[in-house]
């Protein structure tokens, strides 16, 4: 690739569960494959991440608040986007169109825009036994977003960062990818 030729962007959505601090595995993994990489952090979430550590893996500045009007954009736009690892919260909000944060605002948004979106909850079994999460799911599906396989973890164990597939975002964007081009 020479200089002239712009690599896609990726924005990943890092929500607050103790596995957030991992999303450098997927930051990692899409830098690989050609990407390059911004972090959108919901505003709980920053506890959870080394941000100086993410700054300098993606060479840009974590987003976690809205821009004052007139301020140069910090990030360039997403070619797509992976929620990685998505809560039962930010999940529910989401597919009930409430954009309460940036992380939120630019997930709505990115419906209306057109932009591939995947995500990868990380919940346990018991929030996901709440009616609203299937409903939420079912919706997102709806609205296109391609949905992770993570099977939700006991409650109150933590756990489950063993057999979170963090890779699984990028699989499910390029097989998206293969699909459109088949046509």
């Amino acid at each position: 690739m020479n200089d002239q030729q712009k690599k896609p962007f990726l924005y990943v959505v890092v929500c607050a569960a103790g596995i957030a601090g991992d999303a450098n595995k997927l930051i990692t993994a899409a830098k690989e494959q050609g990407w390059d990489v911004g972090v959108i952090a919901t505003p709980q979430s920053l506890g959870f991440l080394d941000t100086e550590a993410f700054e300098a893996q993606t060479g840009y500045p974590i987003r976690s608040e809205w821009c004052s009007p007139g301020d140069p954009r910090r990030l360039p736009p997403a070619d797509a986007i992976a929620v990685a690892p998505a809560t039962f919260n930010t999940i529910n909000k989401w597919a009930a169109g409430i954009a309460e944060t940036l992380a939120l605002g630019i997930l709505c948004e990115a419906y209306g825009m057109g932009v591939p979106t995947v995500v990868l909850p990380y919940v346990n079994a018991a929030m996901a036994a709440h009616p609203a999460y299937g409903r939420s799911l079912d919706q997102l599906r709806e609205m296109g977003v391609l949905v992770g396989s993570y099977a939700p973890h006991r409650p109150k164990a933590g756990g489950g960062a063993d057999h979170f597939r963090w890779e699984e975002a990028l699989e499910l964007l390029n097989d998206r990818s293969a699909g459109l081009s088949g046509r």
